[in-house]
């Protein structure tokens, strides 16, 4: 029988670029094989790393082991829920997701202010760890911008099992010109903390995701916590001086119209 064998070189042998390309990315790239396979850690890194993806996916939100209780009671973040009342509801009814139920929006009427320039929401998602891991240097960097820019800023709340259509719900009871919603992304197998801000103007139940931006890639190997702000108070910022968003928003057609 052919014998098993590695034809991967070591990283000493790569040419320089290739060595600056695997520095660059989390991608497997060049891992080598045994035989027709993946060597022994290569295959142990996929199954690990697809662990904590299920699990990231699986994980339920709990506000005070995710972000402590000094920041759950400095930005009074209350709780409400969608009519997915379970994580299988949540996976096999994303339209469950995207609804409140009867109960939060009652709530949200009562303890969230109506009219504001800018309401922030924070989702779990796809991901709890994405939202555990960035969401307490985000927060306060989109609030110290949005208060800079002079904008009323609406108490922000959580979101359990949460889909981006939600944003429309946001828009019906509160009425923001901007609602922003923080949430997790579906983990891969480079990472499973990976945020992204969905945003919308004015969103309503008839809007869809062609009315809405995205910024995306928030972690620690992506966009950092400082850079993703700054993105989502210019995206705002355009959104309320173009009075839309989604597809229809052009960067090009607001620059020249702030020449």
């Amino acid at each position: 029988m052919p014998r098993a064998h590695d034809d991967a070189l070591s990283v000493g042998e790569f040419p320089d670029i290739v060595r600056k390309i695997r520095a660059r990315t989390p991608a497997r790239l060049l891992v080598g094989r045994a035989g027709g396979g993946y060597r022994t850690a290569t295959q142990l890194e996929l199954r690990e790393a697809h662990a904590a993806a299920r699990d990231a996916v699986r994980d339920e939100l709990d506000l005070r082991s995710a972000f402590g209780a000094a920041f759950v009671e400095r930005w009074k973040l209350f709780e409400l829920r969608t009519q997915a009342h379970s994580k299988d509801d949540y996976l096999l009814r994303p339209d469950l997701g995207r609804q409140f139920d009867g109960l939060s929006w009652t709530q949200l009427k009562t303890q969230a202010a109506e009219g504001i320039e800018i309401q922030m929401a924070i989702g779990d998602g796809l991901s709890v760890p994405a939202v555990a891991a960035q969401v307490p240097a985000l927060l306060p960097l989109l609030s110290d911008g949005a208060k800079s820019r002079g904008w009323k800023l609406g108490r922000p709340f959580v979101i359990h099992h949460c889909r981006v259509g939600i944003l429309n719900e946001i828009g019906e009871v509160l009425d923001p010109r901007v609602v922003v919603l923080l949430i997790g992304e579906r983990p891969g197998l480079a990472t499973t903390e990976s945020l992204s801000a969905y945003m919308a103007y004015r969103p309503r139940r008839a809007h869809s995701d062609a009315d809405r931006n995205l910024i995306s890639n928030i972690h620690a190997r992506g966009l950092s916590p400082q850079d993703a702000a700054e993105r989502v108070l210019t995206l705002a910022a355009w959104m309320m001086k173009a009075e839309k968003s989604g597809v229809t928003l052009r960067e090009g057609d607001l620059a020249l119209e702030a020449k």
